[in-house]
C-alpha cells in the first residue's frame, strides 16, 4: 500500500520513519531537527556512534521517544540544477532506506519529501523520483509519503496517478 498524507512525521505510528538528515547525522533544521527534538537526546547519542552518512546512503537508529520503532537516516542531494546526478542520489536515498527497513523487519515506513527543504530540490521533480523508486522497490512494505504541505502532497499524488496508481482516499492501489 502507498499513501500520501500531510502530517507531522514524528507523530506517525509506523515501524520506521525516515529522517532527511545531513551528513553528520547530528541534527539540523527542518524534518531533521523536528525528529531529533521529538525523539529526545538518546537519538543524538546513538547518531554520534554511527560516524555520519554519505549522500544517497541510509543508516538506522532506534526511535527512542517517537512512536516509530526505528529512524532511518538518509542524506539527500543538494540541488545544483540536476546535472550533478541529483536524481540518482535521491533515488538511492529511497532505495537504501527501503533496504535498511527490510533488514530491520519493518512492515511500514514513512518518508518525508527528502531534499526539498534547504537542499533546494524542486518538489515536483523530487516527488516523481520518490514515487517511481518506491513503486519499483517498495514491494511488501506499506509506505506513507508524509508531506509537510498540501502542495507537496499533490505533487506525490500526481506522480502516482501518472504511473497508473488508483486513488482511494489517501491511499493508492497499484496499476492493473
Amino acid at each position: 500500500m502507498l499513501e500520501v498524507r500531510v502530517a507531522d512525521i514524528t507523530t506517525l505510528e509506523v515501524d520506521a520513519i525516515v529522517n532527511a538528515a545531513n551528513r553528520s547525522l547530528l541534527g539540523g533544521g527542518g524534518v531533521d531537527g523536528a525528529i531529533h527534538r521529538a525523539a529526545g537526546p538518546q537519538l543524538l547519542e546513538e547518531c554520534r556512534r554511527l560516524g555520519g552518512c554519505e549522500t544517497g546512503d541510509a543508516k538506522a537508529t532506534g526511535g527512542h521517544a517517537l512512536r516509530a520503532d526505528h529512524v532511518i537516516h538518509t542524506v539527500g542531494p543538494v540541488w545544483h540544477g540536476g546535472d550533478r546526478d541529483e536524481p540518482e542520489a535521491l533515488a538511492s536515498c529511497y532505495r537504501r532506506s527501503l533496504e535498511v527497513a527490510r533488514e530491520l523487519g519493518c512492515r511500514s515506513i514513512a518518508f518525508p519529501a527528502i531534499s526539498t527543504g534547504v537542499y533546494g530540490y524542486p518538489s515536483g521533480e523530487a516527488a516523481r523520483v520518490a514515487v517511481e523508486t518506491v513503486a519499483t522497490h517498495g514491494s511488501g512494505i506499506d509506505v506513507i509519503f508524509c508531506c509537510f504541505s498540501e502542495g507537496s502532497a499533490e505533487h506525490h499524488r500526481a506522480a502516482l496517478r501518472e504511473l497508473g496508481w488508483r486513488e482511494r482516499g489517501s491511499a493508492f492501489d497499484p496499476p492493473g
